[in-house]
């Protein structure tokens, strides 16, 4: 055992992102090809796992304003074209294609495996001109009164440096260092979900333009949930169960490769898939709570991404989200630079429109989870809806008008208010806006079932 070396090194830069994933990496991307000097931290080494693979098509904007549009169209992720759902009785829906409703080539995106993935988004990141550090632990954010105006970090070679910026950007996924730090985070009242999944080889594919869709299965009445079915490249499927947790895990014991096979079993669309494919990689299991920050911003920093805040993940709305607040970000820092001007108003000014879309893809979360809801029925009694519906399905959440389809939708299932208002209405929150669950409890730790051994965990940021 040995002292580190205590700091020896102070940096200057414009932005400093803590965290690599998709939200810290692109923001990044944006900034260094426009100008910024930007440091990048990620406390792991990339490649790693992650979950989160099928992206929706409205990415493609934010990708073209990065310049990685060519690396991903040559990549060998597999192309997705469309979104089909299945109702508790096995019966299919007709395929949703993004086509329908964007006559672009925008329409069509990438079911991709987050490790290369999100290993693609960080080089690239590198390329632009921002200074990437992986391996590499944030100690504390650094502040001068109310105002971050650095990190300190833990290199990888053990030593401590400083590092100071005009902006600090918090892209720390579900670690979400500074939303715990005010403790401004606060949880969703109805959407926490169990999820266990895994991958298989030789899973059945379609051999049209549906070999690439994501697929929602939903479970058997009562359980509240749902399968997802995502091809990736190399032959391989990402299949995943998510359902209430009293459901799917309590009461169940400890061999989750078990309670998987028989969640397989009883959802006759995923079973017919699986039935001659090869499970190839371990169960993973997590807790999935969605949550929203108070604050998307304070006086010399911003929050993005899961930092910010996570919605279930039946629409693949994650990747998406972090994209677009990591453009939404860019802009506000470029505002800062040119107005000097780095306060929490301005740095947050997006706010509001974030959570708008937000709201607009958490209403179409909530009504999927009405049991007995169905996308069929509701377009029997309204067709007209259904390129709207789409235009949801392809994430296109911030356009004026969009929620218009909630009017009509509402009499078929609970659309709720704003997350905000739904948690002071049930008293669930603070008079001062304070999460009242221990932050600990969203920590974001992936646990794993291996048939040849006892559970065991690892940790993403």
């Amino acid at each position: 055992m040995h002292d580190l070396p205590m700091e020896i090194t102070t940096s200057n830069f414009d932005v400093i992102v803590m965290g690599g994933g998709p939200a810290g990496s692109s923001v990044a991307s944006i900034l260094a090809r426009e100008g910024r000097k930007v440091v990048v931290f990620e406390k792991e080494k990339f490649p790693r796992h992650h979950i989160g693979e099928s992206l929706m098509t409205d990415t493609y904007f934010t990708f073209e304003r990065m310049g990685i549009l060519d690396k991903l169209k040559q990549s060998p992720f597999v192309r997705k074209y469309s979104v089909q759902f299945a109702n508790p009785a096995g019966k299919e829906s007709r395929p949703f294609y993004f086509f329908e409703a964007n006559h672009h080539e925008s329409a069509v995106t990438w079911q991709v495996t987050r490790a290369e993935f999100d290993k693609l988004l960080i080089e690239h990141a590198e390329e632009q001109g921002a200074t990437v550090y992986q391996q590499t632990l944030i100690k504390q954010v650094l502040f001068a009164g109310e105002r971050a105006i650095g990190v300190e970090a833990q290199m990888a070679d053990g030593s401590r440096q400083t590092f100071h910026a005009k902006v600090v950007i918090d892209a720390t996924g579900q670690t979400a260092m500074l939303s715990n730090k005010f403790r401004w985070r606060l949880r969703d009242p109805k959407l926490k979900k169990a999820v266990l999944y895994s991958y298989f080889k030789g899973a059945h594919r379609e051999p049209d333009l549906n070999g690439g869709a994501t697929l929602v299965l939903r479970t058997e009445l009562g359980s509240n949930g749902w399968f997802w079915y995502i091809p990736l490249e190399n032959d391989i499927t990402s299949v995943g169960i998510v359902a209430d947790p009293d459901y799917l895990v309590k009461g169940r014991g400890q061999d989750l490769a078990k309670i998987f096979a028989e969640e397989v079993a009883k959802c006759e669309p995923c079973r017919r898939r699986v039935e001659k494919a090869e499970r190839v990689d371990k169960i993973y299991s997590i807790l999935d709570y969605s949550y929203r920050s108070k604050h998307n911003a304070g006086d010399g920093f911003i929050l993005i991404g899961d930092a910010y805040g996570f919605l279930d993940p039946i629409y693949s709305s994650g990747v998406l989200l972090a994209l677009k607040m990591a453009e939404l970000a860019a802009d506000a820092i470029h505002e800062a630079f040119a107005n000097d001007d780095f306060s929490a108003i301005r740095l947050g000014q997006f706010q509001a429109r974030l959570d708008r879309g937000i709201e607009s893809m958490r209403k179409l979360v909530y009504a999927f989870y009405n049991e007995g809801f169905s996308f069929s029925r509701f377009l029997q009694r309204y067709p007209e809806q259904r390129v709207n519906l789409i235009n949801l399905l392809i994430g296109n959440v911030f356009q004026e008008g969009v929620d218009e389809i909630y009017g009509p939708m509402s009499e078929f299932a609970e659309i709720p208010s704003p997350l905000y208002e739904q948690i002071v209405a049930q008293g669930l929150s603070k008079a001062n806006g304070e999460a009242t669950e221990a932050p600990e409890i969203l920590a974001a730790k992936y646990l794993y079932y291996d048939d040849r051994a006892v559970p065991s965990e690892s940790v993403n940021s």
